[in-house]
């Protein structure tokens, strides 16, 4: 049996654990502090390692396109629907129930909402799920068209159809970040936040570009060319710096700086990991093997603390004692629930696998 890679559980668990922190920190009322600023400033290309990862270990998007959007959607839109329903069930609960102490919370509330953003008001990070499942919907679709058009231009005798369609590929990829560029600055029209899939179809090729590379060169080049991209990205993040923020797909100060450094950091980062002798860490590389029980449960476990607290009227805003309680509740709960959410599929995505289905 292959041994499961250490380096991946391990990025996978770093990003989880900076995004409970994170999120939990900015409902107890400090992103406003300047250290928030900072761990943005250098962390902000966590979310699209997802992507990146995908694309790293993916083997293939090919096969019969309903085979293969049945299972896309079992492993990613029904955990999307189910965490949706689950923490809709929880912000409504408390919105409606005892209404006399969310009144701010209610005016807020907007029909739009359920056409414009992909998130449910009581599970924000459900997003993603609903933008990695166009991405392997979309890159699965450009797969089938270019094999189609190789095959057209082989039977018409075009001795260079193999790189004419290397090419094609290569130039739509690079085009996605500009796609969502524009997007963004004609204020992200895409229904269902899904103007930051042409960033997640970048990654998802990013990753498997990546993943060749390391096929054809030594370790001790990948070794190399991994500081050197490093170091790249924190110069240009230095002296360049840009911020892409997938959930809105939102490019802030510098968007060549955003992009560039997303790139070296996310090939040079993992690409050290990768090649060098990572054993196992614990804690980490647990919630990284576990991550989707703790990316859809922890926001409303999140809710559900800070509601309860303020329907009986405590105020957590400002307080840090209160984000150390919320943070060990979130993550006691989290760890309690892998075993029991992981055994159901529609809650947890893990579907058996089906021999030769794609």
């Amino acid at each position: 049996m292959k041994e499961r890679n250490h380096a991946f559980d391990l990025l996978c668990g770093l990003c989880i654990l900076r995004m409970l922190m994170l999120h939990s920190i900015s409902l107890c009322g400090f992103r406003g502090e300047f250290w928030f600023g900072k761990i943005m400033a250098w962390t902000f290309f966590f979310m699209s390692f997802f992507f990146f990862k995908a694309g790293y270990f993916n083997k293939t998007v090919a096969g019969n396109s309903w085979t293969y959007l049945k299972d896309k959607s079992k492993r990613l839109l029904v955990p999307y629907l189910a965490w949706g329903l689950i923490g809709s069930i929880i912000y409504f609960g408390f919105v409606w129930g005892v209404g006399e102490h969310f009144e701010k919370t209610a005016s807020r509330l907007t029909w739009a909402h359920v056409y414009r953003q992909s998130h449910f008001y009581g599970d924000p990070p459900c997003w993603f799920l609903v933008s990695f499942f166009m991405t392997y919907v979309v890159v699965h679709f450009v797969e089938k068209g270019l094999n189609k058009l190789r095959t057209m231009l082989e039977g018409a005798g075009w001795q260079q159809s193999a790189r004419t369609i290397q090419t094609m590929r290569i130039v739509s990829i690079a085009a996605c970040p500009f796609v969502s560029f524009l997007l963004w600055k004609n204020k992200n029209p895409m229904w269902l936040s899904l103007n930051n899939v042409f960033m997640g179809i970048y990654f998802f090729y990013l990753g498997r570009l990546w993943r060749w590379l390391q096929t054809r060169v030594s370790k001790q080049v990948i070794i190399t060319l991994s500081v050197a991209l490093i170091l790249c990205f924190i110069t240009g993040n230095k002296l360049w710096h840009g911020e892409y923020d997938m959930s809105l797909n939102k490019f802030v100060q510098n968007p060549w700086g955003a992009g560039i450094n997303t790139t070296f950091a996310l090939c040079g980062i993992s690409g050290l990991l990768l090649s060098l002798p990572i054993g196992r860490i614990p804690v980490v590389n647990y919630i990284g093997q576990h991550s989707m029980v703790y990316f859809v449960a922890h926001y409303p476990l999140i809710y559900f603390y800070k509601f309860t607290h303020q329907a009986f009227g405590r105020a957590i805003w400002g307080h840090w004692d209160e984000w150390i309680t919320l943070a060990v509740f979130i993550m006691a709960i989290c760890t309690w629930l892998v075993p029991h959410v992981e055994s159901v599929p529609w809650l947890s995505g893990r579907y058996k696998k089906v021999i030769n289905q794609l």
